[in-house]
């Protein structure tokens, strides 16, 4: 039997020419890496600017499948660069310039990157790499004549000056949804980075399913903020959800200290927006100490690790603000789960405040797409009671088979994706992640979260930062250390942090010693580095008591 349907590939560009038609007015509002000044185009402006650019790339001979590189922040030029690479057939490859120098040239290498789009900010960077980049033939430099650098990069290109010499028009290709759209590397925290191509019809999915009710929730009324890097898993999609809905968009640029993300909520308005867990203790930090609040913002989307208790009580209780934790992987696009309350939870926090929160600090409920389970160690599925653990397992449109250049599947026989997560799923559906599997702490058989741990201490008002790590102990195999980054001017000592995990979690889950540092060190993506901290405690033994 024929289908009745009407069947038209998936070009991922088609977002923002349907934001242009239905919401050409509506803002892209960014901070500029030149000058740290505020730039505004609408939707349909920059329709008219990708074409441009695509047109330059396609004049510069870049052909369907070239890996092209961006190494920027979020703003308006990476918003188009974005559609126009892979709008033409091209693979955006997104830069973390965060990435130590020897992963960069790795993943330029691996990926054979043709051209780097690059802001101007990284021009020193790419000018001290560019020697061992041996595919990439041109750099073009986000920026306009004025604010050219003179650089040693070879090949070096003004943005600006690109798209003035081009016209409207340029007749976007047709090509399956299958076609790759854009290539993100896993952040490497153990060896080389792994690369995770995404296609049209994976990205419009997410985006899709991103942005329902229950998941993201954006609008056309919405105003957000994207704090969360475009180059850390895709921005968490937002930047092809919020144009599918003709949402304003609000890029912070290289400005993620409290003030500046503070001062663009409240001159643009901004109703949402999302971050890791850093970037807000650093703006609450701020607000304390302004007295300010957070004027027009609704929401809050926390992701890359879990957000901490005290942080979700403070923003609801003290600025009337929800968050929406999220959790996924670069391996996901990355969107796995979003915590969004279920019918019988309005009638709970009114009752039973302290359980509301509980359930506020687990990762949430998949979007529909998404599969998701928990095994043991022999792949037995085991029970949704919100206290069984196991390593937890997805499948779905939008989750990795295989990794970028690798033969080999990374998913089992039946299609599953172990995330290297260890987790809970309760009876409603909400999972939780208790540890990463390599950083769970196995002590006298018995397992501890160091993520609890972790989000009961960040609790204590003189803690910036906490982690635990499990180190070797001749007795228990492992016990939980606690090292500690304190708040600048703040004092506790060791007794104090823990005691105050005293009747909040098991005896034998309190740590055996606290360790105070200047800074705990954190990941490419913002995540706190165990694999750092292990290597600055690698002498460390426990006192004996």
């Amino acid at each position: 039997m024929m289908a009745s349907m009407q069947s038209a590939p998936i070009n991922l560009v088609e977002i923002l020419i349907h934001a242009a038609t239905y919401h050409g007015e509506a803002e892209i509002v960014s901070r500029l890496a030149e000058d740290g000044s505020i730039h505004r185009e609408n939707y349909g402006q920059c329709l008219a600017r990708t074409e441009k650019l695509a047109a330059a790339l396609a004049r510069l001979g870049v052909r369907e499948g070239d890996r092209i590189a961006t190494l920027a922040w979020n703003g308006y030029r990476h918003i188009e660069s974005w559609f126009a690479i892979s709008g033409k057939g091209a693979i955006c490859h997104t830069l973390n310039p965060r990435l130590f120098a020897e992963q960069l040239i790795y993943i330029i290498n691996h990926a054979e990157d043709r051209m780097i789009l690059t802001d101007v900010t990284f021009v020193p960077l790419l000018e001290k790499l560019q020697e061992h980049l041996p595919t990439v033939e041109k750099y073009i430099v986000m920026t306009d004549r004025a604010h050219m650098p003179d650089t040693s990069l070879h090949g070096a290109l003004c943005y600006e000056d690109l798209l003035a010499a081009e016209d409207r028009g340029y007749q976007w290709p047709s090509f399956p949804e299958e076609t790759p759209s854009s290539l993100c590397y896993t952040s490497g925290t153990t060896g080389n980075p792994k690369g995770v191509l995404y296609t049209h019809r994976s990205n419009l999915l997410h985006a899709a399913c991103g942005n329902s009710p229950d998941g993201f929730g954006q609008a056309a009324e919405s105003a957000i903020l994207i704090i969360v890097p475009m180059f850390h898993a895709n921005a968490w999609g937002l930047t092809f959800a919020a144009p599918m809905v003709g949402a304003k968009m609000i890029l912070p640029g290289a400005g993620m200290d409290g003030a500046s993300i503070h001062e663009l909520i409240r001159a643009e308005g901004a109703t949402c927006s999302a971050a890791v867990p850093t970037i807000w203790n650093g703006l609450l930090d701020y607000l304390d100490k302004s007295g300010q609040d957070l004027a027009t913002i609704k929401s809050l989307i926390v992701g890359g690790s879990a957000a901490p208790r005290y942080m979700i009580q403070l923003l609801d209780q003290k600025y009337g603000v929800e968050v929406n934790h999220a959790w996924g992987m670069t391996e996901m696009s990355p969107l796995g789960t979003v915590n969004r309350d279920l019918p019988f939870m309005k009638g709970l926090k009114d009752r039973d405040y302290e359980a509301w929160l509980d359930l506020k600090c687990k990762q949430g409920r998949p979007p529909f797409g998404v599969k998701m389970k928990i095994v043991d160690d022999d792949d037995n599925e085991l029970p949704w009671d919100g206290t069984t653990f196991g390593r937890l397992l997805v499948k779905g449109p939008w989750i990795v088979e295989s990794y970028y250049k690798q033969a080999e599947k990374a998913v089992d026989a039946d299609g599953w994706f172990d995330t290297g997560d260890v987790a809970t799923i309760d009876a409603h559906g909400f999972m939780q992640i208790t540890d990463r599997a390599k950083d769970v702490i196995k002590s006298g058989g018995e397992w501890i979260s160091s993520v609890d741990l972790e989000n009961i201490v960040m609790g204590h008002d003189a803690v910036a930062l906490a982690a635990v790590i499990g180190m070797s102990h001749p007795k228990w195999e492992e016990r939980p250390l606690l090292v500690v980054q304190l708040k600048q001017g703040a004092e506790a000592s060791r007794e104090e942090l823990l005691g105050y995990l005293e009747g909040k979690v098991a005896k034998w889950w309190i740590p055996d010693d606290v360790q105070f540092v200047e800074d705990i060190p954190l990941t490419a993506t913002g995540k706190i580095s165990k694999l750092g901290l292990r290597e600055t405690f690698k002498d460390y033994k426990f006192p004996e008591i």
